[in-house]
């Protein structure tokens, strides 16, 4: 199994590009041409989490990107990196101007939620549109899910870093993250611990989970992105997830959101690897009504 695992990830490697961020060496998946699609993922993902959805928009003539974000996946992981949601927002600022990209719709997950929400408030001129996955929105009162909050602590964090291997991970992704496992293979669904752990063993994953931004003043840069926009906002939630389950998350995509429309999907937190094909048609149809 750890050559088809190596495999999986070499696969992915060669099907992106590496390019320099201020002496970061950074990947990304950049693939097809077109109206941009920039994908901004979570933890404890990467672009890898995308793939599926990428391979989708580029069928529909669309040019799908999403980045590395430093520390996981294959970006490099420098201990001297400000591992911080607006931080964040402003590197991958820099990956807009490197990648020649001048407009994009914006499609944020998990913790890609603050990230992108941050990214569009600073480039507000350069979003056409914003698709929502299971993300959080009022970051200010977020409260995070049992299975995040030991990686808050020392020692509880390290320990349960250590817990996630290939033998436990597949029982988690299929608790959380989809409803049918058998929608990715054996080696993709353990590539995502290489992907996490890589040289540094999730020291900077452990960095950023004890980093969150959740003062007021960073709510608000996010609300400039959110409310009273010119572009549409949609929501694209798997309704079963777990841990960022609909029914809460419902009332910040009303209160806090101009969201026009909520698609519920059958899957999970990981809703990228079941339902991707789903995914990129409800973006494309956004992106259809902004010409």
């Amino acid at each position: 199994m750890g050559k088809e695992i190596e495999d999986v990830i070499k696969n992915h490697e060669r099907e992106g590009k590496y390019f320099d961020i201020n002496g970061i060496n950074t990947f990304a998946l950049d693939k097809g041409s077109g109206e941009v699609v920039f994908c901004v993922h979570g933890v404890p993902t990467s672009s890898f989490l995308y793939r599926k959805v990428i391979d989708s928009l580029v069928e529909k003539g669309r040019r799908g990107v999403s980045v590395d974000l430093p520390g996981l996946g294959l970006t490099d992981r420098p201990e001297d990196f400000n591992y911080e949601f607006n931080n964040f927002a402003d590197f991958l600022t820099d990956c807009l101007k490197e990648l020649n990209i001048e407009k994009f719709h914006l499609v944020v997950h998990d913790i890609g939620g603050p990230v992108g929400f941050a990214l569009a408030a600073k480039n507000l001129e350069k979003v056409q549109s914003i698709t929502i996955l299971n993300t959080m929105i009022d970051i200010q009162n977020f409260k995070k899910p049992l299975v995040m909050r030991p990686f808050e602590k020392k020692v509880l964090g390290e320990a349960e870093l250590i817990s996630i291997t290939h033998a436990t991970w597949p029982v988690m992704f299929s608790q959380m993250g989809v409803n049918d496992s058998s929608c990715s293979s054996s080696a993709e669904i353990k590539a995502y611990v290489d992907l996490l752990k890589r040289e540094d063993d999730g020291k900077a994953f452990l960095k950023l989970m004890r980093n969150f931004n959740q003062t007021e003043e960073f709510q608000n840069l996010v609300q400039t992105a959110l409310k009273n926009v010119d572009y549409p906002i949609q929501a694209v939630w798997g309704e079963d997830d777990p841990a960022l389950t609909y029914d809460h998350f419902r009332k910040e995509l009303q209160k806090l959101t101009d969201t026009q429309e909520t698609h519920l999907l059958s899957s999970r937190h990981f809703l990228q690897e079941e339902v991707h094909e789903e995914i990129a048609e409800k973006i494309d149809d956004l992106i259809k009504r902004t010409y």
